[in-house]
């Protein structure tokens, strides 16, 4: 049964540079590339081309030897033009020369009657084979999902409460048939309910409207609604020993694609964000692409921090970065390598703060939209028990003893705390609003991986 959801607790953050709703057809970058690093829980990578091959969109370039059957495939056809390395020899991307017109390795083709008596197994291999696995992300840990377990549910966010975040009626305009053939494709993994949730506050995006084979839940409330793992706290919690898969609605795409054309799919459209870019808009491009070509001479100072992904939680790149697999928009803001003397006290409307003590200004004027920088105007120093984070996690988790207690490497309080529970991404706001200046969303990682090592 369907499910309404009203969540109090959260803080929208409501920056400028929302991109325009225009889809551009700029040329597309000479190179793509392949970041091993996006892939949480590959334990040791494996690559299966040497620099100079030539491959095609879908050839294999990498595998874990600890999961051989799920191969990470080229984006693009093309050249193998680098392989970067970082300290102690790990690989940090791979690089493709793209090809004028891309060229696809071809995979089985399945037409809806087949699908429908499709088997797992044969799921799994066409899945694992055609390199759309890696969509699906395991709950807990925030890993790659492995194809030998079974989900008790999966989870589908059918919106982005983030900042900026892109609207997914552009993102997926005319997907319907390959988001229903993926949805059918996910069925075959559990025997619980694939939870499809959306905004009840916003129209429907038209591709989630007529979805079948899913729950169809609704959630309001500010940021963090949009995040999956709140979701799954309120459908259907993760207990100790529970799995439970997660996917964006351009992973279930991609899978339909590879059933019916029988092609992996990289094709993608990106949202460029941010205040300090000229003219915001969507780019058609394909996954990993460089900014470059989607930020030349359209940038307002030298002085910016490129950001694959949204502010709270993407990953800073260079002027020539490539877009992170899992993510949709680049956010372009001002540098904040600065000191402001006494700035935190002084009466501004120019400032966004969840504490009226900073920003109390800023409450008179909801609906402004603000240029923020990346100045966190503060230094880590010890926890200060406001209780703050709590008002922003619209979970039943105490975020403050959790961190502490992954600081202090304490199995059981982490487990009781609920760090089953949550990832990066919904912690991410406790990190905006923490007065202590703690790099919590890298803490929680390290205690992820903890627990997951025991």
């Amino acid at each position: 049964m369907s499910k309404f959801i009203k969540l109090r607790k959260g803080f929208n953050i409501n920056l400028s540079g929302k991109a325009q709703k225009k889809i551009s057809d700029t040329q597309q970058p000479e190179t793509f590339a392949l970041k091993p690093p996006d892939f949480l829980g590959i334990a040791r990578p494996k690559l299966t081309i040497a620099q100079g091959d030539n491959v095609k969109a879908g050839t294999p370039i990498l595998f874990d030897r600890a999961k051989e059957e799920v191969k990470y495939v080229a984006p693009v056809s093309g050249e193998i033009a680098e392989i970067v390395r970082g300290e102690k020899r790990k690989l940090l991307e791979i690089r493709i020369l793209a090809d004028k017109e891309i060229v696809y390795e071809q995979f089985e083709k399945f037409s809806p009657s087949q699908i429908e008596n499709l088997g797992r197994n044969e799921a799994v291999k066409q899945m694992t084979k055609g390199g759309v696995w890696p969509n699906l992300i395991q709950r807990p840990y925030g890993i790659v999902a492995d194809p030998e377990d079974q989900p008790k549910s999966i989870f589908i966010s059918g919106f982005d409460s983030h900042p900026l975040a892109p609207e997914y009626d552009l993102l997926f305009k005319n997907e319907d048939e390959f988001f229903q053939t993926g949805i059918d494709i996910l069925k075959k993994f559990t025997r619980g309910h694939i939870h499809l949730n959306i905004n009840s506050t916003a129209e429907v995006a038209q591709i989630f409207a007529h979805a079948k084979n899913v729950e169809l839940n609704k959630f309001a409330g500010p940021h963090p609604a949009g995040n999956v793992g709140v979701q799954i706290h309120h459908l259907d919690p993760i207990n100790k020993g529970d799995i439970v898969w997660t996917i964006n609605p351009y992973g279930v795409i991609q899978i339909g694609k590879l059933f019916l054309n029988g092609v992996y799919d990289g094709s993608k459209i990106i949202a460029l964000t941010g205040s300090e870019v000229k003219d915001t808009q969507y780019y058609k491009t394909y996954l990993g692409a460089s900014i470059s070509k989607m930020i030349k001479d359209n940038i307002k100072s030298d002085h910016v921090r490129y950001i694959s992904g949204n502010v709270l939680t993407g990953e800073k790149i260079d002027k020539d970065g490539y877009v992170c697999f899992y993510h949709d928009q680049v956010t372009v803001i001002p540098e904040g390598d600065y000191s402001e003397l006494f700035g935190w006290i002084t009466p501004t409307m120019e400032k966004l703060s969840f504490h009226k003590a900073i920003g109390l200004l800023s409450f008179l004027a909801p609906n402004k939209e603000y240029t923020l920088d990346t100045n966190t105007r503060g230094e880590p120093r010890p926890f200060v028990l406001t209780g703050v984070l709590e008002r922003v996690l619209p979970m039943d988790i105490y975020p403050t003893y959790l961190i502490k207690s992954i600081m202090a490497e304490d199995y059981d309080e982490m487990e009781a705390l609920g760090i089953y529970e949550v990832v990066e991404e919904d912690l991410a706001l406790c990190e905006f609003v923490d007065v202590s200046k703690h790099d919590i969303q890298s803490i929680l990682r390290s205690g992820l991986t903890l627990m997951r090592n025991s």
